[in-house]
């Protein structure tokens, strides 16, 4: 029999549907490392997620749908994208596997998020898989984090800018990964480019 016949199963959502007011560009499109941001964060977490990889989209569908069609990720469009992150999650949400136990939440502008990183995460949601586990910052749950289908109805209901995060914070009881690099987050073109610097 194998083991991990009925191992938790872990799908992933990659958020990837904003307009990038602030950054002036498709931020998804934008490279790190010569690579769109967003098929960077597609290939990072695509080993940790067997349950199938989901990546929504909005303001700018057709090329981030085009870039990925040779990966086979699923895409997910969210015609309420500009209402904000929340619809984004929730319509994530509902087009999840039926057979994913819990989802890998991870938006596309976290380049300094490390292999290392997310394997600490998952390691430390199948230690105890009936909790969420979430990378934390300044004694703050942020993302990449990983919801138990328990708790995707609470995801489901998210609308306007409210995000993941308020999810988190109502936990009575959460699994917290220290992560200094989630903090990271590339808003403009000049912060990518610092951050692609400071790793080297």
């Amino acid at each position: 029999m194998n083991a991990n016949r009925h191992a938790p199963q872990l799908a992933g959502l990659v958020l990837a549907a904003g307009a990038s007011l602030r950054f002036g560009s498709p931020k998804p499109l934008a490279l790190f490392r010569g690579v769109p941001l967003v098929r960077h964060t597609t290939r990072l977490l695509d080993a940790f997620c067997p349950a199938g990889l989901h990546v929504v989209v909005g303001a700018a569908e057709p090329a981030i749908r085009e870039l990925l069609a040779p990966d086979g990720v699923a895409v997910v469009v969210n015609p309420d994208w500009a209402s904000g992150l929340g619809s984004s999650l929730a319509c994530g949400i509902r087009g999840l596997p039926a057979g994913a136990d819990a989802v890998l939440v991870m938006p596309c502008d976290l380049p300094a998020v490390t292999v290392a990183d997310l394997f600490r995460l998952v390691s430390a949601w199948r230690a105890a898989p009936q909790l969420m586990a979430t990378a934390e910052f300044d004694a703050h749950p942020a993302p990449p984090a990983i919801f138990p289908r328990a708790v995707w109805p609470q995801l489901d209901a998210l609308r306007g800018d409210q995000g993941a995060r308020a999810v988190l914070e109502s936990a009575a009881q959460r699994t917290a990964v220290p992560m200094p690099s989630a903090a990271l987050d590339a808003d403009t073109p000049a912060e990518l480019a610092r951050i692609e610097r400071s790793l080297g």
